[in-house]
């Protein structure tokens, strides 16, 4: 593999520097650095981030290749500068076995556009009644260390003790779906104003807010580590707050499209703004960018979940629920947290590589842009501003809510371990 000498980026979005890797490693990172058998890479007014890391990633394979595949999954992903993701289990078959983590796992390793990490089911085919193989899971090849029933909600609060349990042994997490299933019966919404005037099933806010109580509780109970995936409302911010201040052993993620979106959107009943859990109110949204701010939200997460066209572009109530958001995640979170001040460059890097890495312990992701670390990494150009054209996504799916919106920030390069994945915004 050849030398690449990336020039005059500003690394975390400090003072313009050369970084050098050789090989699988960065070699060297300073001023006015020369090899001259390297690839010059020019990033005068760029910025370079270590790789970004998705905890919360729906690849749909094995079962749903109509909507994605491992293949092109990682594809969008290091469109979207992240080297690791981290797959979800509901898939067909579930990933509850050694058996089908370890399939994804292999099939993330010939893809070679990024590293696939698969979470495990909590329970046997995520009914909530058994629990899954989770030692198995972990001592297998993928080396699972995350699980989680996404999708489905944990909510017998026994089952939910054992897993927390169960997986301390080897420093695992739970990352919990927190939803109420009996109060989210027939919800096609947030609950409030907007459902009342539009006549569309509510959902609650306590629906999730009263599982994360219960959660962190259980976490602390049993001394174990639990993560809030996808935390959307201004009152499962304080929670999670009041838990910390606990030193309850508690970690949440918020989504691109929960930073920037609000349930007016669905006042136009297209799908494509269908969502679980679903968009909420502007209040919540100005929460959960404060909470990310100040570290009370740990990370962002996608929640990358395609469908195919037939499943979005029908009427609300029969549509599917997700959004694609691999590919336009980062600049997202340009436009709510950096353009407006909330974060620079370098608290992005913690809340969209370092501290994804640590939760999920991807092991060679979340470094330090510095000497002897891997060459994991992604350039982007920040004063690039552009409309969304789902027709250029490397998605197998297209359902996204950006389409035609202008979002700021572009990942122009990829390098997975040194290698190029992305060149000038093009997959090698």
């Amino acid at each position: 593999m050849s030398k690449i000498l990336i020039r005059g980026a500003k690394v975390l979005g400090g003072e313009p520097q050369d970084v050098l890797i050789d090989g699988e490693t960065i070699t060297q990172v300073g001023a006015g650095l020369t090899a001259g058998d390297a690839e010059i890479v020019e990033a005068a007014g760029k910025v370079l981030l270590p790789g970004l890391v998705d905890l919360h990633t729906h690849l749909r394979e094995p079962g749903r290749e109509d909507s994605e595949t491992v293949l092109t999954g990682t594809r969008a992903a290091a469109s979207g500068g992240y080297t690791s993701v981290f797959a979800m289990a509901n898939t067909f078959p579930v990933a509850d076995t050694a058996g089908v983590v370890e399939q994804v796992w292999r099939l993330g390793q010939e893809s070679g556009y990024c590293d696939v990490q698969p979470i495990g089911a909590v329970t046997v085919g995520l009914e909530g009644k058994k629990l899954a193989e989770l030692g198995a899971m972990h001592e297998s090849a993928a080396g699972v260390t995350v699980f989680s029933d996404d999708g489905k909600c944990v909510h017998d609060a026994v089952i939910m003790r054992r897993a927390l349990e169960y997986v301390k042994a080897f420093g695992g997490v739970v990352a919990q779906h927190a939803q109420e299933p009996r109060l989210t019966e027939g919800a096609e919404m947030n609950e409030g104003v907007v459902s009342a005037e539009l006549g569309l099933g509510g959902w609650p806010a306590v629906a999730e807010e009263s599982i994360i109580a219960r959660d962190v509780l259980l976490a602390e109970h049993v001394g174990s580590r639990v993560h809030i995936c996808h935390l959307s409302t201004a009152g499962s911010v304080e929670i999670v707050r009041w838990a910390k201040s606990r030193g309850i052993d508690v970690t949440a993620e918020v989504t691109p499209h929960h930073l920037l979106l609000t349930d007016e959107l669905v006042r136009t009943y297209n799908p494509v703004y269908k969502v679980n859990p679903p968009l909420r109110t502007e209040r919540d949204v100005l929460a959960l960018r404060e909470a990310l701010a100040d570290g009370t939200i740990d990370i962002v997460a996608t929640d990358h979940a395609p469908h195919p066209h037939e499943d979005k572009d029908c009427e609300w109530a029969a549509a599917a629920m997700g959004m694609v958001g691999l590919e336009t995640a980062l600049s997202v979170v340009q436009e709510t947290m950096v353009d407006t001040g909330l974060l620079d460059w370098a608290g992005v890097a913690d809340r969209m590589s370092f501290t994804p890495a640590r939760i999920g312990r991807a092991e060679g992701h979340g470094r330090p842009v510095s000497a002897g670390e891997p060459a994991n990494l992604t350039l982007v150009d920040t004063a690039y501003r552009g409309s969304v054209d789902p027709a250029g996504f490397a998605s197998r799916s297209r359902n996204t809510p950006y389409e035609d919106r202008e979002l700021p920030g572009r990942v122009t390069h990829t390098w997975l371990r040194g290698k190029a994945v992305l060149v000038d915004g093009k997959l090698t």
